[in-house]
């Protein structure tokens, strides 16, 4: 990936840098030139699985030929949206706005409405003053790396402003549509009649969506931080802060309870005892059920770097194994087209079921779990997963200079897998969207895991202020 694209699209501050109105409208007329002179650099495969299956109504294909733009509840996003639309327009590019809605939910309705490009504005888990953009293929897939090159190179090209190539029709209001997107998800549930939800909104995306798709399939919902004013996504709730949904699910009695992030791609869950289920929880959960079914292809779950040892050695005791990826749900998605694989994901909540959609789905994640458990007569407590040692330390850096030649680091690193020996591994990473590096330890000693992590947590900071 380059300097402007990240693990997860374009991100910044909003009116700032790459998020200015100037650069934004540069970055459709980019991609709106680039889709109408090279369409097929944007297309993406489908896995067999879900080519089978379109998102959608019988409604007529509403969007066809256009970007479909829809966006989080950040106050910066109409702006970015106006600009971008003014972009693709100069390019002759059609748009059609989705409004607000789920980055999960322009991937299914682009496919479903026959669009030529999904665009997402949103900065997923981030605060309120970022935001972002990202790009979904027509069959609903993050578009390839070597389209988002391809696209950084055009920007990064100083040109004059070109005229606009012909006059594109106005932009079609879609979002009374997207209803269509809760239709797709429903297909997915059975009944919950009767069965108590909390739900944690985040201020985001999901607001206006997750307490209307669960009541409608009967179950009582008890809906938390679903009031968003533009500025308190994620603020101290969502997935980054799922013991909010823990206290309530033990106080309210319910039988589970899900957070999930500003764009509601991922989902935390709370099982009926109030503790927290990552991804790798979920993984496992998905991953017995479809295997004692004949419906886990080769046996295999994807999932990243960071996924925790523990879920490695349960699915090799269920006969099962797992393949890991760098960080970043585009990249387990890639691993999944290659292998064939219906099921990845990443702790963080990222779930991916190639048998049901192209995107992880926070709301489509609950619904699965929620499926598996009342197939299998069983409450989420009951998932052994027997995770080691995990501690993870967010570092604000100044700069990110390859680790390989920072040798403060590479010591620290040295130090640390001596003393982990085969018990354990080191984890050093940059944040692919934040001026962060993340240290992440794990191993069989929980001391010495929160030991190594700090010290050498201490050293990044040291020597990348």
């Amino acid at each position: 990936m380059g300097h402007i694209f990240g693990t997860d699209g374009i991100r910044d501050r909003a009116g700032q840098g790459y998020l200015t109105p100037e650069f934004v409208t540069r970055v459709a007329r980019a991609v709106g030139g680039l889709l109408r002179e090279s369409p097929a650099r944007f297309r993406t495969p489908l896995p067999a699985a879900l080519g089978k299956r379109r998102p959608g109504s019988d409604s007529p294909r509403q969007a066809r030929g256009r970007v479909v733009i829809g966006r989080d509840t950040r106050a910066s996003g109409p702006d970015i949206e106006r600009s971008l639309a003014e972009g693709f327009q100069a390019e002759g590019v059609g748009v059609a706005l989705a409004g607000v809605v789920t980055t999960p939910g322009v991937a299914c309705l682009t496919r479903a409405w026959g669009g030529a490009l999904g665009v997402v504005i949103s900065a997923s888990h981030n605060p309120a003053a970022d935001n972002g953009i990202k790009f979904f293929s027509p069959q609903g897939f993050k578009v390839p790396d070597r389209t988002e090159d391809r696209i950084e190179k055009l920007l990064e090209k100083e040109v004059p402003a070109k005229k606009a190539r012909r006059k594109a029709p106005p932009p079609a209001d879609l979002s009374s549509s997207v209803g269509e997107y809760l239709d797709f998800l429903a297909g997915f549930s059975r009944p919950l009649q009767g069965m108590k939800i909390v739900l944690d909104c985040g201020h985001g995306a999901a607001s206006a969506l997750a307490g209307p798709l669960f009541r409608r399939l009967g179950a009582k919902t008890v809906v938390l931080n679903a009031s968003p004013d533009g500025l308190n996504i994620n603020a101290g709730c969502g997935a980054l802060h799922p013991e909010g949904v823990a206290e309530a699910v033990r106080r309210e009695g319910a039988r589970v309870g899900v957070a999930f992030d500003g764009d509601a791609d991922r989902a935390m869950l709370v099982d009926e005892g109030g503790r927290i289920r990552d991804g790798d929880d979920v993984l496992a959960l998905c991953a017995t059920h479809l295997k004692e079914r004949k419906k886990l292809p080769e046996n295999t779950v994807v999932s990243t770097v960071m996924a925790n040892f523990g879920l490695e050695r349960y699915l090799a005791g269920i006969g099962a194994r797992l393949v890991r990826t760098p960080v970043g749900d585009r990249y387990v998605a890639e691993e999944m087209l290659r292998s064939g694989a219906v099921l990845g994901g990443e702790p963080a909540g990222h779930i991916l079921f190639f048998d049901a959609a192209s995107a992880g789905d926070g709301l489509l994640t609950t619904l699965r779990v929620l499926d598996v458990l009342a197939e299998r007569g069983e409450p989420l407590s009951r998932l052994a997963l027997d995770k080691c040692p995990q501690k993870l330390i967010n570092v604000r850096v100044g700069r990110k200079p390859s680790l390989d030649t920072v040798p403060g680091v590479q010591k620290a690193l040295e130090a640390a897998r001596r003393a982990l020996g085969s018990e354990g591994r080191i984890l050093v990473r940059y944040s692919g969207t934040e001026n962060l590096c993340r240290v992440m330890v794990e191993g069989t000693d929980a001391a010495l895991v929160d030991r190594l992590t700090r010290d050498t947590a201490d050293t990044v900071q040291k020597e990348l202020a």
